[in-house]
C-alpha cells in the first residue's frame, strides 16, 4: 500500500504540474490577444468542484475540479468541450475567441503544446545541472546483457556485449538503442571475445511487443547489497557484498542464473553457497511464493564503471534542449507501433502510467518522469484529432488555406465525434490496465 500510494503522489503531482502548464500557455496567449478566459480549471468540474475562487474584478474563475482527467481553459467564443452552444448562439463579441484573426486563434491552441515542450526542456537542463548526465557505456558490461526469449530467436545470446547498430555506436542502454537495434539490419556484438555481426529480423520489434518482457537487460554477479527487513535473506544471515556462487551444488555466475534456480524452488528450502570475504559458507535459506529471498543485489552502475558528464549552468541549456528534443524524436518513432496489434495490446492508463515512477521518492527520477510526461502530452495533443489541440490546428489551417471558416455546426460535430474517441481510448488503455493487474 505504501509503494502505491508514493506512486500515485508522484503521479497527481507530475500530471497536475504539466496540466498547469500546459493550461497556462493557452491561458495566456488569449490575454494577450484581448480574449477573455472564463474558467481555468484543473482537473475537470462536472457537477461541481472541490475548489473553486474569482478574484475581484477578473473575468477567470480559477479552480480544482474532482475528476483527475486532465484540466481546461474555457476560452470564450470557441467550441470546446464544454460545448457551450448558448454562448455561440450569440453575436459574436470583439473579446472572443471566434473574432480574433486566424493567427491570433492558431497561436492560443498551439501555446499549450508550446509550453510543454518548453517545460521539458528546462526540466531537462536543471536535471543535467543538478544531478549531471552519469551513464554506463555498454562497452563496460564487461559480462554483458541478459536477453528475452524474443530477442534471442532473433540471434542474440546472454553474455553478449553490444557495440554497433549497422555503423552506428551503441553507446548507451536505453529506448534509443532499442529503436537503433530494431530498425538495423545487423547488429554487431562482442560474444566470447570475438565480434560477431547479427543480422537483425525486421518483425524484432512486433515481436518484442508480443513477448511482452522486453529486449535486455544488464547482467550482473550475485552480489547481495542489502537484504529486507524480516526476509529470509536477513535470517539466513545474508550480508552486504556477500558473493554467492552456488545453490543445491549448482553453478552460479550471474544473477540471471540465480533467479531462475530459485523460481524453480518456491517455497522450498535450499543451500545457498556464497562468499565472504573471500572464505566459503553454506546456508539453509528458504525460498518465498514468488520465487525470492528478499535481498537485492547489486546494480549495474554499482558493478561497472559509469561516466559522469557534468554541466555548468548555461552549458546545461543546450544540452537540455538536446536531450528534450532526442526524447521527442524517439517518442515519435515509437509511435507507430501503436497502430500494430502488438502495440495496441501494450497500451496502458493511469496504472501504467504510475508504475514508471520509482517505488521511493525520488526528486531527479521524478522530474525525469515529468519532464518525458511533458514531451508526450505535446505530441499527443498536437494530433489531428478533434477535441485535441491538433483537431483545432488542423481547422485553422484549412480556414487560412481556403480563407473561409468551416461550418460551426461540422465543428460541434468533429468535437463531439472526438470526445468519444478520446473516451473511449482512455477506456480501452484503462481496462488493459485493470486486465494486466487480474491475470498478471
Amino acid at each position: 500500500m505504501e509503494i502505491f500510494l508514493i506512486k500515485a503522489l508522484q503521479l497527481i503531482l507530475s500530471l497536475s504540474i504539466l496540466v498547469v502548464v500546459h493550461e497556462f500557455g493557452h491561458y495566456i496567449f488569449s490575454r494577450m490577444f484581448g480574449i477573455r478566459v472564463e474558467k481555468f480549471y484543473l482537473f475537470f468540474d462536472p457537477w461541481f468542484a472541490l475548489f473553486r475562487y474569482k478574484p475581484k474584478n477578473s473575468e477567470t474563475e480559477y479552480g480544482i475540479g474532482w475528476l483527475p482527467l486532465g484540466g481546461y481553459v474555457k476560452i470564450s467564443g470557441m467550441i470546446d468541450e464544454s460545448m457551450d452552444k448558448e454562448q455561440l448562439a450569440q453575436p459574436a463579441q470583439p473579446w472572443e475567441f471566434r473574432s480574433k484573426p486566424a493567427w491570433q486563434r492558431l497561436f492560443v491552441m498551439v501555446a499549450g503544446v508550446l509550453f510543454n515542450l518548453l517545460l521539458a526542456f528546462f526540466i531537462y537542463s536543471m536535471v543535467l545541472f543538478t544531478w549531471n548526465d552519469t551513464y554506463l557505456p555498454l562497452k563496460n558490461v564487461t559480462q554483458g546483457m541478459e536477453f528475452s526469449q524474443a530477442a534471442k530467436n532473433a540471434g542474440f545470446r546472454d553474455g553478449d556485449i553490444l557495440l554497433r547498430a549497422d555503423d552506428k555506436e551503441l553507446e548507451r542502454f536505453g529506448v534509443r538503442t532499442l529503436l537503433d537495434v530494431a530498425s538495423a539490419q545487423t547488429v554487431t556484438v562482442l560474444r566470447n571475445g570475438e565480434e560477431m555481426q547479427l543480422a537483425i529480423p525486421q518483425s524484432l520489434m512486433q515481436s518484442l511487443l508480443a513477448d511482452k518482457e522486453g529486449f535486455a537487460n544488464y547482467r550482473v554477479p550475485p552480489v547481495v547489497y542489502a537484504t529486507a527487513e524480516g526476509s529470509a535473506a536477513q535470517k539466513a544471515g545474508l550480508m552486504k557484498g556477500d558473493s554467492i556462487v552456488g545453490l543445491n551444488g549448482t553453478p552460479i555466475t550471474v544473477f540471471g542464473e540465480l533467479r531462475t534456480l530459485l523460481s524453480s524452488n518456491i517455497n522450498s528450502e535450499v543451500l545457498l553457497d556464497y562468499y565472504r570475504n573471500g572464505v566459503l559458507y553454506t546456508t539453509e535459506v528458504a525460498v518465498d511464493s514468488v520465487g525470492t529471498l528478499g535481498f537485492y543485489a547489486m546494480g549495474p552502475a554499482q558493478v561497472y564503471q559509469t561516466v559522469t558528464k557534468t554541466y555548468g549552468f548555461l552549458e546545461s541549456f543546450p544540452a537540455g534542449i538536446r536531450m528534450g528534443v532526442q526524447t521527442l524524436k524517439d517518442y515519435v518513432a515509437q509511435f507507430k507501433y501503436v497502430f500494430t496489434k502488438e502495440g495496441a495490446s501494450s497500451l496502458g492508463g493511469f496504472g501504467a502510467i504510475g508504475n514508471l515512477f520509482p517505488a521511493q521518492w525520488d526528486w531527479e527520477s521524478f522530474w525525469m518522469m515529468t519532464a518525458f510526461l511533458s514531451v508526450i502530452l505535446a505530441f499527443m495533443n498536437i494530433l489531428p484529432i478533434p477535441a485535441l489541440d491538433g483537431g483545432h490546428v488542423m481547422f485553422l489551417i484549412y480556414e487560412v488555406i481556403v480563407r473561409r471558416k468551416p461550418n460551426e455546426k461540422f465543428m460541434e460535430y468533429a468535437q463531439i465525434a472526438g470526445m468519444v474517441l478520446l473516451l473511449g481510448l482512455v477506456l480501452y488503455a484503462n481496462g488493459m490496465d485493470v486486465i494486466r493487474a487480474i491475470f498478471k
